[in-house]
């Protein structure tokens, strides 16, 4: 029997832009009309992931079947004319599909080799960046199995009796030789998968009704996404999205790990540990850690430099602290952090001035804001030095709970130190802003994070009160889905690339959770009660969205994690509030 979480769940992978896929599996499963599209979750292709192999379903004289779906996550019930068909997973590198009774057929059209063929089926060298072998496999009779190739692409049909029990089809994907021939029993399998997904959605909290479909929803996206990444295959990782982000990134994984506290304490942890075995002997921590490669400089945008994300990692990992209480794993992580806070004091103050700045677009996270149009770099950012001021606080944390009170002291000294610094040189009173600079120079494009000292909790009342001002102004901010990320009155605001405009739930969450240090506590229950009917709006969990209609940007990633794992956050902050 399904459970009710499982049925939540049903149809919303929609298998266009939401593919079928499982934990751990680097295969995706996509349709377009009749054909189902397997592609790889891989870094190599995460900008435009081909599909290696096409699968049509043929009724008795070789015709394509039209056929419906229905999809949970741990099957996909296809129905046509030509009789009922089931898609699952026998393994991570192994789809499999249940055949009905009787008389059907399979046309393959694969990137690669013709199939050296056999009785069950065949093997085949696929056209890949890397070796890739794909096997395909039945224990149905095989009436004609025909292969026409031409161009680097070969079509194979399979003709099958299936018998009056019906047969099991599997195609198989593997970066090794050792391909899987292997048939299991389909029902078996399938039925193993749904206690697997059962057991990761009964250990989540619970949440009222309004909330369950989509929260639910987001604990899919955080499960599915979890990946061993080849370059570090010991801990699982959580990636952004099959779809387009294939790897462990810095700043997303704190982002990850603030809802997997709430389930699994030792992934969790993982998602620190992943990024931290790799941190540079300066402390610089890298950007991403990806498949084939350690991501930690670039000359993208003409730019040469060292690239990191914002640094928010002794902030996360106290969130994780105030739910398992682990001392142990501060401990392990404790020099580590001060090594991450010292680099960039050391590395990212070029004018010697006491405030940081950013050597590259990519190390902000704000990729292509316009605050660094015209290769506007080194940035100096109020959000970079607030996430310092957090930093130092949050160390000092750390620090008193591992018994070292005078390295606490100094922290905290440090943090009033730097927000003091912040104030006296960047609050320009009469705008009622914080601007970034550029050699010396203000740059007066209004975005959130000019706001973003707030979250230190350390500004003078009067000066946090401006800033909220502006933050609650219909005309700049406060939208009818909060907040964009260039003011809507800006001259660069554009609600819908990438930004510069849309609606970001981690800059949300930053300032919900900031407003609340700040003593704003109503404006951050009202942003969050904003941010919860955005994320309800619309069916998928995306990675921005547009902030007066709360519809997906063309451009936006679907099934995206940290909008997932934040989203779970502050459904279960919501809780607490009512």
């Amino acid at each position: 029997m399904m459970s009710q979480a499982l049925e939540y769940l049903k149809n919303r992978i929609t298998l266009d832009a939401i593919p079928f896929t499982e934990r751990g599996s680097r295969i995706m499963v996509l349709r377009r009309d009749r054909a189902f599209h397997v592609q790889l979750a891989e870094s190599w292709a995460e900008d435009h992931p081909t599909t290696l192999v096409t699968l049509e379903l043929l009724d008795e004289q070789r015709a394509p079947l039209e056929v419906s779906t229905t999809s949970y996550p741990h099957r996909v019930d296809i129905t046509s004319a030509g009789g009922s068909f089931v898609l699952g997973f026998a393994d991570t590198e192994t789809l499999m599909f249940k055949l009905p009774a009787g008389r059907c057929g399979i046309r393959l059209v694969v990137q690669g080799d013709a199939p050296q063929q056999d009785r069950r089926g065949g093997v085949c060298d696929l056209s890949s960046d890397l070796p890739l072998t794909a096997a395909y496999s039945t224990n149905a009779v095989i009436a004609s199995h025909d292969i026409e190739q031409a161009d680097g692409t070969c079509s194979v049909v399979l003709m099958l009796d299936c018998g009056a029990a019906g047969g099991v089809f599997t195609l198989n994907l593997t970066r090794t030789r050792a391909v899987n021939r292997y048939i299991p029993d389909f029902e078996a399998v399938v039925t193993a998968a749904q206690a697997r997904w059962q057991a990761w959605l009964d250990a989540v909290p619970a949440v009222p009704e309004v909330y369950r479909g989509q929260y639910i929803f987001a604990w899919w996206v955080l499960g599915v996404n979890l990946v061993r990444v080849y370059t570090h295959p010991q801990r699982e990782g959580l990636i952004p999205s099959k779809r387009g982000y294939i790897g462990v990134w810095n700043w997303d994984s704190y982002f990850h790990a603030i809802a997997l506290r709430h389930v699994d304490r030792d992934i969790a942890r993982n998602q620190f540990r992943i990024l931290l075995d790799h941190q540079l002997p300066n402390g610089m921590i890298p950007d991403v850690i990806q498949d084939h490669r350690i991501i930690s400089h670039t000359d993208h945008y003409g730019i040469d430099a060292d690239i990191t994300k914002p640094p928010l990692t002794a902030w996360a990992a106290w969130k994780l602290y105030e739910v398992d209480g682990d001392k142990a794993f501060l401990d392990e992580i404790y020099d580590a952090l001060v090594r991450s806070q010292k680099w960039w004091f050391a590395e990212h103050d070029s004018d010697h001035n006491g405030l940081c700045e950013y050597a590259h677009p990519y190390s902000s996270g704000l990729d292509n804001n316009p605050l660094f149009d015209d290769k506007r770099v080194p940035l100096e950012t109020p959000d970079l030095n607030a996430y310092l001021v957090l930093q130092y606080d949050h160390l000092a944390k750390i620090a008193q709970v591992l018994g070292r009170g005078d390295e606490a002291q100094v922290w905290t000294d440090a943090a009033e130190a730097l927000a003091r610094r912040l104030v006296d040189m960047r609050w320009d009173a009469d705008a009622g802003y914080f601007w970034a600079h550029h050699n010396n120079q203000p740059v007066r494009i209004r975005t959130p994070f000019n706001l973003f000292p707030l979250i230190t909790g350390r500004l003078p009342h009067a000066i946090a009160q401006r800033l909220v001002q502006h933050l609650t102004d219909p005309a700049q901010f406060w939208t009818r889905y909060p907040v964009p990320t260039v003011a809507q009155d800006d001259a660069k605001h554009d609600p819908n690339v990438m930004w510069r405009g849309p609606v970001w739930i981690n800059v949300n969450y930053l300032l919900i959770d900031g407003l609340k240090r700040a003593g704003f506590a109503q404006v951050a229950s009202e942003l969050r009660r904003k941010t919860l009917d955005l994320m309800l709006s619309q069916p998928d969990i995306c990675e921005y969205y547009n902030p007066n209609t709360g519809e997906k940007p063309p451009r936006a990633v679907s099934a995206f994690g940290w909008s997932a794992a934040l989203f779970i956050d502050l459904v279960l902050d919501e809780r607490l509030a009512e």
